[in-house]
């Protein structure tokens, strides 16, 4: 695999993640949204470089592939990390080292500078290093505990490198410097005029592609150990007898990792989505906790049904019902006693001949057989004189105003009709309804609202 290949592998990688983070993070709400996590960390790290990497081939700085021998330099650096979810997190990594090679014969230069001689080894010394990475996760699902302890990881990022390479005569970096380009790398010729802006080091673009495990070592540390390849699309080892080759280079890493925010919340590069789904058979202590919650459940509902219970279908809970036993269909009050109804005037004739209301059940039009005997004698007298008569009818204060002129207008529509068929003429007879006017006791108490419920006669 070439560079070429590799770089624009590595730069769609790094779009698409940093694109679709917002995805993963949308997935996380999941699991209830990332507040509920502690999201950012910063690491410092140290390790090796060598001149090559595991899926092979050689930086054609010899005479011939590979040629050239592994040595390894330092490195060290840190980074910043701000995890999106349990699968993707973005990653600003900055390095700094040496990278180095030897070679047991000649190499180099193919003998074309002044003192005629070649190198044996190359010190590339790397100013400054620094990549925007996506790191994919790839151990954060186990079906085994709650919180992971050792998490799997891929990153791949696309970063700039400032560096300078020496070459020596020798192979253990000593001796005649055979090439050094420090301070020079500005000259030149730019268009028509001399460039005299003299740098120490080149300026490249590198791909990091790499993978690693992080252990967790408390709540706020980790132990992060990394794997990197770096493709680069230079001679980061200086001019060669193959001049076209593209340097690489790979470092191995060891590092602390700190997890920034509260320690009441829990590390996403560690947590595990699905834990919610054994919770119940892994938590003794959540097991408990749902026990607990089922027998309070179970309580409540007994509870419930205590509160619930009517023997004598009163409405009046047992509980609360003071007088049990109630006959079915009586009405009682909140107590569940039998509301005491005054006894209604069956009939009163005055002596200018008016009669007594004829009265009513609550929210009924039904007469009462009570009421017979009145109106029976109220139906004789009406058709001996051949006379008129006016039945106003009225409601307590239950209910609405349109409801209760309704049920009024019924009201006084049932004596009429009572009075129709015991041989009245209906002509003779006028019934309307006032709803809740003119009430004749207070709509306060029910023993005022059994007599506001009524038919008045009006001769």
């Amino acid at each position: 695999m070439n560079y070429s290949t590799i770089k624009k592998t590595a730069v769609a990688a790094t779009l698409v993640a940093a694109l679709g983070f917002a995805g993963t993070a949308q997935a996380q709400q999941v699991f209830g949204g990332r507040s509920q996590y502690r999201t950012w960390s910063i690491g410092v790290q140290g390790g090796i470089t060598t001149p090559n990497n595991v899926i092979g081939g050689g930086n054609a700085f010899g005479q011939k592939v590979g040629y050239f021998q592994n040595k390894v330099g330092e490195y060290y650096g840190l980074t910043v990390r701000k995890q999106f979810s349990h699968l993707f997190g973005l990653e600003v990594e900055a390095n700094r080292g040496k990278i180095k090679t030897y070679n047991h014969d000649l190499s180099g230069p193919s003998g074309a500078i002044e003192n005629k001689l070649g190198a044996r080894s190359v010190e590339t010394s790397v100013n400054w290093a620094a990549s925007l990475n996506g790191v994919f996760q790839l151990g954060t699902i186990d079906f085994l505990r709650r919180e992971n302890s050792v998490n799997f990881y891929a990153k791949v990022g696309l970063g700039a490198m400032a560096y300078n390479p020496v070459q020596y005569a020798n192979n253990d970096f000593s001796g005649t410097v055979v090439y050094d380009n420090k301070g020079k790398w500005g000259e030149g010729i730019v268009g028509d005029r001399e460039d005299k802006n003299d740098r120490d080091n080149k300026l490249t673009a590198f791909v990091p592609v790499g993978v690693g495990a992080k252990f967790k070592l408390s709540e706020v540390v980790a132990l992060n150990l990394g794997y990197t390849m770096n493709f680069t699309d230079d001679q980061i080892y200086g001019p060669a007898r193959q001049s076209s080759y593209k340097g690489k280079f790979s470092s191995v890493m060891a590092g602390l990792e700190f997890t920034l925010g509260s320690k009441d919340k829990q590390n996403l590069t560690f947590a595990n989505p699905v834990a919610t789904l054994y919770d119940e058979l892994k938590d003794p202590s959540l097991r408990n906790e749902v026990e607990a919650l089922k027998q309070r459940v179970s309580t409540l509902e007994g509870t419930v049904n205590t509160l619930s219970a009517d023997a004598d279908g009163d409405g009046v809970s047992d509980k609360f019902d003071k007088c049990p036993g109630t006959p079915a269909g009586t009405p009682v009050d909140g107590s569940g006693c039998p509301i005491k109804f005054p006894e209604p005037v069956i009939e009163t004739v005055a002596s200018n001949g008016y009669y007594a209301p004829i009265q009513f059940e609550f929210d009924s039009s039904v007469l009462k057989t009570s009421s017979y005997s009145t109106l029976d004698k109220l139906a004789k007298e009406l058709r001996d004189n051949n006379s008129a008569v006016q039945l106003d009818g009225y409601a307590s204060a239950e209910g609405s105003d349109a409801y209760n002129m309704t049920l009024s207008k019924d009201r006084a529509n049932s004596v009429k009709q009572y009075l129709v068929n015991a041989g009245v003429s209906s002509s003779s007879i006028t019934a309307k309804g006032y709803g809740e006017k003119n009430p004749v006791a207070s709509n306060a108490t029910e023993e005022g609202r059994v007599q506001n419920r009524r038919v008045e006669i009006k001769k």
